[in-house]
C-alpha cells in the first residue's frame, strides 16, 4: 500500500501546482486585459472622481497586483470567489451555481452519447469484415474530429432549425415558460458530442484491433466459442482500458467546449455567462468560472487515474505487489 499512497500523493500535489498555475496565470492576463472594472460595477452611468476613489478603495482596487493576488489567492482557498464587479457584488460562486446545472444538462448527455456511441462505433469498424463499413466509420470520424464545434453548431441551426422547422434555434424552452424543454437540448448536445465521439471511436477502433490480435482471442477461438462471446467476454473488458483515460479527459474537454456551444445556442448556462463577463470586464466571475472548471477537470483526472490504476493488472500489481507467501 505504500506505493499507491506515494502514487495518490503525487497525483495530488501535480493536481495542486496545476490548480496555482492555472490561477496565477489567469489572474495576471486578467490585469493586463484592458477595461475599467468600476465602470462596469456601475453600469453606464457617469460618476464622479469621489465615487470612483471610493469604489476603487472598497473593492481593494487600490492595492498592488500583488498584493491583490495574495489576498484572492487565500480567499479562493477558503472557498470564497470573490464578489462581482456588475452584479450588485453577488457571490461570485452563487452566480456560478446558478448556471452550473444549465452546463451539466447539456455536457453529461453529451458525455453519455459520445462515450456509449464512440465503443459501439469503434467496435464495429475494428470487427467488420466489410472494408467500406470500416471505412466508412473511420472516414467520417477524422472528418468530423476536424471540424470546430461552434461551425457544426450553427450548420445544424441552418439546417434542421431553420431549412427544415424540426428544432429551436436556441435558449431552453419557449418564451415565458421556465425549465428545460427536451426539444430545446437535441442540437447543442450533438454539437457538443460530435467531436468527442469521433475522437473516441478512433481510440476504440485501435484499442479493439490490437486487443483481437492477442495470444488469448486465439486460444479462445481455438475452444470452440463463438465470435460474439470471444468479441464481448474476451476482447471487450482489455479494449476498455484506454477508454477508461479517454473518458475523463473527455470530459473536462465537453465542458470547455461548452463555451463556444452554449454562446452558438443562446444557452443560459457557465459559457454564456463566461462571455458576458469578458465583455464587461467582470474579472471576478471570469476567473470563478475557470476556476469551478479547472477543479472539476482535476478531480475527474485524479478519478480517472485512481480508477485505471485499479482496472489495469498491470498498473495494479506495481503499484499493490501482493505479500509472497513464505513456505513453511
Amino acid at each position: 500500500m505504500k506505493a499507491w499512497a506515494i502514487h495518490v500523493g503525487k497525483l495530488l500535489v501535480s493536481s495542486f501546482l496545476l490548480f496555482l498555475a492555472v490561477v496565477t496565470v489567469l489572474f495576471f492576463l486578467l490585469e493586463l486585459a484592458p477595461g475599467d472594472p468600476v465602470q462596469s460595477l456601475v453600469g453606464d452611468v457617469p460618476i464622479s472622481d469621489a465615487v470612483r476613489e471610493q469604489i476603487i478603495a472598497a473593492y481593494g482596487l487600490d492595492q498592488p497586483a500583488i498584493v491583490r493576488y495574495f489576498t484572492y489567492l487565500g480567499n479562493v482557498l477558503r472557498g470564497d470567489l470573490g464578489y462581482s464587479y456588475a452584479t450588485n457584488s453577488q457571490p461570485v460562486l452563487d452566480i456560478i451555481l446558478g448556471r452550473a446545472g444549465n452546463t451539466l444538462a447539456l455536457a453529461v448527455p453529451a458525455f453519455v452519447l459520445s462515450l456509449v456511441g464512440g465503443i459501439v462505433l469503434g467496435s464495429i469498424a475494428a470487427r467488420t469484415r466489410k472494408r467500406w463499413l470500416d471505412s466508412g466509420i473511420s472516414g467520417t470520424s477524422v472528418a468530423l474530429f476536424s471540424v470546430p464545434n461552434f461551425w457544426l453548431g450553427m450548420l445544424l441551426i441552418i439546417v434542421f432549425a431553420i431549412w427544415l422547422d424540426w428544432l429551436p434555434t436556441g435558449g431552453m424552452a419557449p418564451y415565458g415558460q421556465s425549465g428545460i424543454q427536451p426539444q430545446y437540448l437535441v442540437l447543442p448536445v450533438i454539437t457538443m458530442a460530435t467531436t468527442e465521439l469521433a475522437y473516441k471511436t478512433r481510440i476504440m477502433r485501435s484499442s479493439m484491433i490490437e486487443s483481437l490480435g492477442q495470444d488469448f482471442i486465439d486460444t479462445a477461438r481455438s475452444k470452440g466459442l463463438s465470435s460474439s462471446r470471444v468479441l464481448w467476454r474476451h476482447a471487450m473488458p482489455n479494449a476498455l482500458l484506454p477508454m477508461i483515460s479517454v473518458a475523463g479527459y473527455s470530459l473536462g474537454f465537453i465542458l470547455a467546449g461548452s463555451i463556444l456551444v452554449e454562446r452558438v445556442f443562446g444557452w443560459p448556462g457557465m459559457g454564456l455567462l463566461f462571455f458576458d463577463a469578458i465583455e464587461r470586464k467582470n474579472n471576478m466571475v471570469v476567473l470563478g468560472i475557470v476556476i469551478v472548471l479547472t477543479v472539476t477537470i482535476i478531480v475527474v483526472n485524479i478519478l480517472t487515474d485512481l480508477v485505471y490504476g485499479l482496472v489495469d493488472p498491470r498498473l495494479r500489481a506495481r503499484l499493490m505487489p501482493q505479500r509472497r507467501e513464505v513456505a513453511a
